[in-house]
């Protein structure tokens, strides 16, 4: 090898961010880097010229492992002998945890050596070791969270029930009339208990999901139908709110879906609208299927949610900030649920402002359901067949 070439190949290994030994097929030195010579404190203590023998080099680096760090082979087979490990974390005395890789070199059949690289990852395995503790300590107070919720919302459930009752009871005239005043209080209580009840029932779900995922029965689902039932179950606050409804559903193949939870998911964004739209304002409940995929939008002329916080207000207990100001009551949690179980059917629910300045929530759902679906029992694959709107 002449000068220039050496001089070339010494700049390239002194490049390298990890000590570097290039071994001849003799086993002697071919060429060492800086990093080498300082990682084991070669400098005056070995021959590392070129052509030099590797034989004298191996106790001084066999010096720095730990006890038993090299297994049982000789010093020969741990730097110099070619039937090695490839590569090896060898923890050395001083607490250092070197990798060390061996790359054999050949040029087709003929053998030229190796590369022998030592590299020093104990920092990146001390970062490996803290983020494996936090991880674990993260899963338990992630599991005594969950405890805790669903505890308190058994505890909570009971009492809840019980306010409510009697407070549908109060409002019986078989119990004795009521002044306009009371029987507004009465109200009141009924209303936030059967709120109450809601913000329970959604940490229970949100609780039940992170620790198994939400049990799915997949059956064919008339779409037209389903809205059209999420649409009258909210008939009544959509009125009293003071808002304009539109349905508009086209026909279309049956989806295969899991029809009870789509439709929670269907009422989770009517009450949205419901709730940040003001009086005077529209609601848009609208559906068609684009290639192989039913697009359902429910659109509102409300406060809408601001551009940085579209794809925040998916994760769990996290609200906009202009809900939050508003005085808005709400947990978060809706659209987390939503999400979560329109991702089961392997589909996409996303949010955009709408063309009148409110919010729009786009959900995507393939016709034919999740690759992992199965239909409850009864179903055959024939029931997925194009089915019109209910009549």
């Amino acid at each position: 090898m002449g000068s220039e070439d050496r001089d070339r190949l010494q700049a390239v290994l002194e490049a390298l961010p990890a000590g570097v030994l290039l071994q001849s097929p003799a086993d002697e030195v071919l060429a060492v880097n800086r990093k080498f010579v300082e990682m084991f404190e070669l400098e005056g203590r070995a021959d590392l010229s070129p052509g030099a023998s590797l034989q004298p080099l191996v106790p001084l680096v066999r010096a720095f492992f730990a006890e038993g760090g090299s297994g049982q082979r000789s010093p020969g087979e741990i730097l110099a002998g070619r039937h090695v490990h490839r590569v090896a974390e060898i923890p050395l005395a001083d607490g250092r945890l070197i990798r060390r890789e061996v790359e054999p070199l050949r040029h087709g059949k003929t053998y030229l050596g190796a590369l022998w690289v030592f590299a020093d990852i104990t920092d990146a395995k001390r970062r490996e070791h803290d983020l494996e503790r936090d991880n674990l300590a993260l899963a338990e107070l992630a599991h005594q969270r969950n405890a805790f919720t669903a505890a308190a919302s058994h505890e909570l459930r009971t009492p809840l029930t019980s306010i409510v009752s009697f407070g549908e009871l109060l409002a019986d005239p078989a119990f004795g009339g009521l002044t306009a005043e009371q029987t507004s209080f009465i109200d009141a209580i009924r209303r936030n208990g059967e709120r109450m009840q809601r913000v329970i029932s959604d940490l229970l779900l949100t609780t039940r999901m992170r620790a198994t995922g939400p049990e799915l029965e997949f059956a064919p689902v008339d779409v037209p139908g389903m809205l059209e039932d999420a649409f009258l179950d909210h008939m009544r606050p959509l009125e009293q709110a003071g808002l304009f409804t539109v349905l508009d559903c086209t026909p279309g193949p049956a989806l295969c879906g899991d029809r009870h939870r789509l439709q929670q998911v269907l009422g989770n964004l009517l009450e949205n609208a419901v709730k940040f739209t003001p009086p005077g304002g529209r609601v848009t409940i609208t559906a068609a299927t684009r290639g192989d995929h039913w697009v359902i939008e429910i659109a509102d002329t409300g406060i809408g949610i601001p551009e940085a916080y579209r794809e925040e207000v998916f994760a769990g207990f996290v609200r906009a900030p202009n809900a939050r100001k508003g005085g808005y009551p709400g947990t978060g949690l809706g659209l987390a649920i939503s999400r979560t179980v329109v991702e089961l059917h392997d589909g996409t629910l996303t949010a955009e402002a709408a063309p009148e300045g409110g919010a729009a929530f786009r959900i995507r759902l393939p016709v034919a359901g999740p690759a992992t679906a199965r239909l409850t029992e009864g179903q055959t694959p024939a029931a997925r067949a194009h089915r019109g709107p209910r009549p």
